[in-house]
């Protein structure tokens, strides 16, 4: 049986414009392996700014099961 984080889940592609001075900053972080993307950069940032933003609501708000048959 896989272990929850095992689990790879389907992503979406999106298309963002974000100030050319971000994008200088993520390149550095991925020249320097810090980071491996543009992609994990940015799902990092938005994970991180939900978590701070919503902490633990985000699991009573059902964050992580979204259903979009609703």
């Amino acid at each position: 049986m896989k272990d929850r984080k095992d689990e790879k889940k389907p992503m979406k592609n999106i298309t963002i414009n974000i100030p050319e001075c971000y994008d200088k900053n993520i390149q550095w972080l991925i020249s320097k392996k810090l980071i491996a993307s543009r992609s994990e950069a940015i799902r990092t940032a938005l994970r991180e700014f939900l978590q701070a933003e919503y902490g633990t609501n985000l699991e009573l708000l059902s964050f992580h099961q979204i259903d979009e048959k609703e």
